[in-house]
């Protein structure tokens, strides 16, 4: 059994203590983001850090790392400027090249060209999407927020358009993940398949867990 203090921690290797804390919360959604500048260059990224914020109204959020002097986010730029991004699911056979999208490409250079994954536009909406991926979200931003702790941004954005095969969702809106061949990341570079999981019902103190009827 490996045991650190906060102080250990914080005396580990810079990488390893990353790959350390960035893996030991679990599996996160690995997506990726499409932007574009007001140019219309368009933009790919896969982020880890997006999250369920509400349905009612559909708000999501996304985290992205702090930004040092001299380290340019084109991502983050790109939704402050334009206010709007989109959010793709990956699959088994994109997982190259949505891992790619993490390389620090020049801004010039268009991760869409580079992977040669395929933009999607969707009229009236000013970021692209991945035409490969099985889920599309369009969302606008709401807020910003950069944290105290540690600098990171927090963007909080609202569902604009939703694009899933009637395939992927079941009878209750819940959505079917292993059809859709949905994939998970571990870590900074570890990715997932997802497999069937068990369902419940709606929890109650008076009775013990059980599947839903």
């Amino acid at each position: 059994m490996s045991n650190w203090t906060a102080e250990e921690l914080g005396a580990l290797p810079s990488r390893y203590r990353g790959n350390l804390i960035n893996g030991i919360a679990g599996f996160k959604p690995a997506l990726l983001v499409g932007t574009a500048d007001r140019q219309g260059q368009s933009n790919l990224a896969v982020f880890s850090g997006v999250f369920h914020i509400g349905a009612s109204p559909p708000v999501l959020g996304l985290i992205v790392r702090p930004c040092p002097e001299g380290t340019e986010r084109h991502t983050l730029d790109n939704i402050l400027a334009t206010e709007v991004f989109t959010l793709n699911h990956i699959t088994e056979p994109m997982i190259p090249a949505a891992h790619q999208t993490s390389a620090r490409y020049p801004r010039s250079d268009s991760e869409f060209d580079a992977t040669e994954l395929t933009e999607e536009w969707i009229p009236e909406f000013a970021a692209p999407a991945v035409k490969e991926s099985p889920v599309k979200l369009g969302l606008s931003l709401i807020e910003h927020q950069v944290l105290a702790v540690n600098q990171t941004h927090l963007l909080i954005a609202g569902v604009q358009w939703l694009q899933c095969p009637a395939s992927g969702i079941r009878d209750d809106g819940s959505v079917n993940l292993v059809d859709l061949n949905t994939q998970t990341v571990c870590g900074l570079d570890s990715y997932h398949a997802v497999k069937n999981g068990r369902r419940f019902a709606y929890a109650k103190a008076d009775r013990p867990a059980q599947a839903p009827t």
